[in-house]
């Protein structure tokens, strides 16, 4: 069955482990084509150092990058409820041939996903 693999993770999942972690995960998932959705999203420091690492990975034939989008959580939404939690920063990070923002603003976030690798 072909599709897109969404792994939502949790702000809890995230609090427990260490910046170097996190990164490295949401790296080596991104890589194996899946799109990532943090609870609470990365610090600018870990945002850049994600970037940093991406840039150094590069294979124009099987990973040509990734696509980071953030917007703060005000209140408990959707992801909320899935969560169990409210507030905080949603951050949306796939590989760049397969996510594309169409729009963002401080509201939703408008993304386009390929199925094609």
């Amino acid at each position: 069955m072909e599709g897109v693999q969404l792994n939502l993770i949790s702000k809890d999942r995230l609090d427990k482990m260490a910046s170097m972690e996190k990164i490295r995960m949401i790296l080596e998932e991104v890589k194996r084509g899946k799109i990532v959705v943090l609870e609470s999203g990365l610090t600018p420091e870990e945002e850049a150092k994600l970037i940093e690492l991406t840039m150094l990975e590069i294979d124009h034939d099987k990973f040509v990058g990734i696509e980071v989008e953030s917007y703060p959580q005000k209140s408990k939404g959707f992801f909320g409820k899935i969560f169990g939690s409210g507030g905080g920063r949603l951050t949306v990070i796939g590989p760049a041939n397969r996510l594309k923002t169409l729009q963002k603003s401080d509201e939703f976030i408008e993304a386009l996903v390929s199925l094609g690798r």
